[in-house]
Parts: structure tokens; C-alpha cells; sequence
């Protein structure tokens, strides 16, 4: 008699942790598909000041072109005859996304103007070049 009240006791103790784990992956699953994520082109940029600088919130296509004429779309450096399909294909991968051109203020202008030109022909209406807001 005396064992059957301790396997009784025993059982009644146990706690079931499993719904408490169920709601941790929940949580989880919640937070990774809900969390937003920098985007970066790659490349360390000097952007120039401009005292009419809007801030975007978001910018999907970033393209970064250095001081030395290097060109940088999505963490990898970009022949200047490659920028277009490249564009093309970030572009087909969300038709909503708007080009960024993140451009250092020592970057020759006629290299800007070929980038600008090449998300235009790829398809993108919404062209923006990168700047810091004056303070």
C-alpha cells in the first residue's frame, strides 16, 4: 500500500515542460520573421553632406562606388558593364524595390551618372543617390 502512494506522489510532482518549449519556438519563429535586416553594399562610403537630404527608409537595391571608381552591388565588387543585370536581377527579385546609389564624395561624377542610367534601363523608376543630412 505504502508504494502505491509513493508512485501517486511521485507522478503528481512531475511538471511538463513541453507547451512551455512549444511557446520559446514560437517566439522564436515570430522574432527571425519578423526582424528586419541592414542591408549593406559592401563598401566603406564617405557620402557628402546636403542640407535638402531626405531620410529613406527603405532603400532595396544598394550600389556602392568608391573613390577609386570600384563599384559594389550587394557585398561584391561589380564590373561597371555588369551593373544593369545586376540590377536586373535584384530588381525581378522584389519589383517594388527602389535603387540607392551610395556614391563618396571624391567618386567621379560621370561613373554616378552611368550607374543612374543602367537601374533606369534595368527597369527601376525610383533612382535615389545617397548623402548625410547636415546638422
Amino acid at each position: 500500500m505504502r508504494n502505491r502512494r509513493r508512485k501517486k506522489a511521485r507522478k503528481q510532482t512531475e511538471v511538463n515542460v513541453t507547451p512551455m518549449l512549444d511557446v520559446v519556438f514560437i517566439m522564436l519563429i515570430f522574432f527571425i520573421v519578423t526582424a528586419s535586416f541592414v542591408k549593406e553594399s559592401g563598401l566603406d562610403i564617405n557620402r557628402p553632406d546636403a542640407a535638402t537630404a531626405e531620410r529613406k527608409e527603405r532603400g532595396n537595391i544598394l550600389v556602392a562606388i568608391s573613390d577609386t571608381g570600384q563599384i559594389w552591388i550587394d557585398k561584391r565588387q561589380v564590373d561597371p558593364r555588369a551593373v544593369r543585370a545586376n540590377i536586373e536581377r535584384l530588381h525581378a527579385e522584389n519589383p517594388q524595390g527602389a535603387v540607392v546609389i551610395q556614391a563618396d564624395r571624391d567618386s567621379k561624377s560621370g561613373l554616378v551618372v552611368e550607374v543612374m542610367d543602367a537601374a533606369r534601363l534595368a527597369g527601376v523608376s525610383n533612382v535615389s543617390i545617397a548623402a548625410d543630412i547636415e546638422e
